[in-house]
């Protein structure tokens, strides 16, 4: 399989991989999905103000899984938290080259995200 130069790039860097650690009132974790069924994330945010201050992820997953990971962790840092992610996945597929029989990972990844952001708000 060929994979675009941006699932590439954040695939290979994995920016903001791991975990917030230490003890804080302010972080919050969410995951989806499983390993055995070939895809499972994990994200840390931080919160403050209703925004997001840092967040992490941890992934098992095809190399688009990872880099969307990624990508949400990167991009999430600074915005407020809302209810899901910043961008539809339809629009994170097309930016990422992901085909359409991997959309399902996607929506793990959509899954984590709003999963930390539910326990940050309660």
């Amino acid at each position: 399989m060929s994979y675009s130069e941006l699932t590439r790039r954040y695939f290979e860097s994995a920016p903001h991989a791991g975990v917030i650690g230490g003890v804080s009132t302010r972080v919050f974790r969410g995951s989806a999905g499983n390993r055995e069924r070939g895809t499972w994330v994990q994200f840390d945010i931080e919160v403050a103000e209703g925004r997001c201050v840092d967040a992490r992820f941890l992934a098992f997953g095809c190399p688009h899984t990872i880099a969307v990971a990624a990508w949400v962790a990167e991009q999430s840092v600074g915005h407020p938290l809302g209810a899901g992610l910043h961008e539809p996945v339809a629009a994170l597929a097309e930016r990422f080259g992901v085909p359409a029989e991997k959309l399902g990972r996607l929506l793990i990844v959509e899954d984590a995200w709003r999963a930390a952001g539910q326990a940050a708000v309660g």
